[in-house]
């Protein structure tokens, strides 16, 4: 059995090392949590899943989007468990930290932090290109834009969680509501003939009107069958910040995923219905686009583009706050220098802010590409759900007397499930960008050899996710004497 890593006995700064460096207790219950769990994924709903019609066609975009639900719905339910056990900020990463050791809890925080860094990145290009489609106050798509947003929300985030989660809840509200409007406004106009409208490839194996790029698109569609849910696994990093977070948090996950597999498949089926998958299967605002048979605009398509630009803002505003958190507990463990975990007066990790935040911008500022960095953060959440989903089976099977106030339904035959279904969605983004899935390989490399060479002789025993490995591996070794 590999030894673990040195760790600091005590903290080099000093006795008060957690205390500089804690969140601010009992400041979300569970209807905040649900809220922050839709919040993460809302903008999904307006706009980059149906790039998938484009892959997969409506059958195939419909396979995968049922695959990766169950995916989602299974690794969801791990992670109620898990969550319910080990109740940290460290989320993904504290769990496989507990049954992988070091080194897979920095693979797994790794490849979490890609996905909220980048993901951020690419939805203010979005944000930016929403604001001048609108043309709300002649303002256009840019580098000034995007830093008017980071700035914006980082300081609500910088006042404090609490006012942070309450300000992302009625966002979000407004999001879900105005999807709802959408589905009813787009009813009329709904034929099942414009469904599977696009043309069929028939040199494409087993291609269909349903599967009009063949059995290979169904695959190819995967990362955005994705797209209906990505994030809600973010909802256990306000653990710390959570009143009686073993009960609290598997009830926010439940019902978070429950709301979104609804939103999904109103949504899908009401855009694609209404106006066709080959009319909206490119379109930037496809809600919009359904609603504008004839491209002009009307009052249902404006308010649905205004809630659009709202869910977009909910999805932004809540994954810094996700980035923060997973920074939070990597740099608080030493797994990322120690000094990005320090707390403000309020609490809130201002460099485990301002840090992503700045790369964040920087990223889109330079790039532009949003379709890319989503690609890129797609590619570092598959990696992190195979491995959250291979935790809770290792701690189901080490140690299966370790108490849990929640349990898995189906246990591991439930996160085996997650598990394959992850895999197989790594393996797809290949098949859509491959130079996004190869610059996440280059940053999770340089950040493999950071751990390797410098942080994991370097931990810190007084953190949450060391204590809770130690306490296991002294356990263990009473059982074995």
């Amino acid at each position: 059995m590999p030894q673990e890593p040195t760790v600091t006995p005590a903290a080099p700064e000093g006795d008060d090392y957690l205390e500089r460096r804690a969140l601010r207790r009992g400041s979300a219950g569970w209807v905040l949590l649900t809220g922050l769990g839709v919040a993460y994924v809302v903008s999904g709903d307006y706009s980059g899943w149906n790039f998938g019609l484009a892959e997969g066609g409506f059958g195939g975009l419909a396979i995968a989007m049922v695959l990766m639900g169950a995916m989602y719905a299974c690794m969801v339910f791990a992670l109620a468990e898990l969550s319910s056990i080990l109740p940290t900020a460290g989320g993904g990463y504290g769990f496989a930290r507990r049954a992988l050791g070091p080194w897979g809890g920095f693979l797994t925080g790794t490849a979490i932090l890609i996905e909220y860094v980048l993901a951020p990145a690419a939805i203010v290009i979005f944000i930016g290109d929403y604001v001048e489609s609108l043309g709300l106050f002649g303002l256009e798509s840019g580098w000034p834009m995007y830093l008017v947003c980071f700035a914006i929300f980082l300081g609500i985030h910088l006042w404090g969680v609490g006012e942070a989660l309450r300000f992302s809840f009625v966002v979000t509200g407004i999001a879900v509501v105005a999807l709802i409007v959408f589905a009813l406004a787009a009813l009329p106009d709904f034929s099942f003939a414009s469904l599977d409208d696009i043309p069929v490839d028939p040199s494409a194996a087993g291609s269909s009107s349903w599967l009009p790029f063949g059995l290979l698109g169904i695959w190819a569609a995967f990362p955005f069958g994705m797209w209906f849910f990505l994030g809600v696994e973010g909802v256990p990093l306000a653990a710390e910040e959570t009143r009686d977070p073993a009960r609290t948090l598997p009830k926010a996950i439940r019902w978070s995923m429950g709301i979104l597999v609804v939103l999904a498949v109103v949504t899908f089926f009401a855009a694609a219905g209404a106006r066709g998958s080959d009319a909206i299967q490119e379109a930037g605002n496809p809600l919009v686009e359904a609603l504008q048979p004839n491209g002009e605009a009307t009052t249902l398509s404006r308010i649905v583009n205004y809630a659009g630009l709202a869910g977009l803002v909910a999805s932004f505003f809540s994954l810094i706050y996700a980035g923060s958190r997973q920074l939070f507990a990597l740099s608080r463990a030493g797994y990322l220098p120690r000094f990005l975990s320090l707390t403000s007066r309020r609490k809130a990790p201002y460099l485990g802010l301002l840090v992503p935040g700045t790369i964040g911008f920087l990223l889109a500022a330079l790039s532009g590409n949003g379709a890319r960095m989503l690609n890129i953060a797609v590619f570092g959440a598959t990696i992190s759900y195979a491995l959250m989903s291979l935790s809770h089976i290792v701690l189901r099977r080490r140690e299966p007397e370790l108490p849990r106030p929640y349990r898995t339904p189906g246990g591991v035959l439930t996160s085996s499930v997650a598990l394959v279904l992850a895999c197989a969605a790594l393996v797809a983004t290949f098949l859509v960008d491959v130079t996004a899935a190869l610059i996440a390989l280059v940053v999770y490399a340089v950040a493999v050899g950071y751990f390797g060479l410098y942080s994991r002789k370097r931990l810190v025993a007084k953190a949450p996710e060391e204590e809770f490995a130690a306490l296991a591996a002294a356990e263990a070794e009473l059982a074995r004497d």
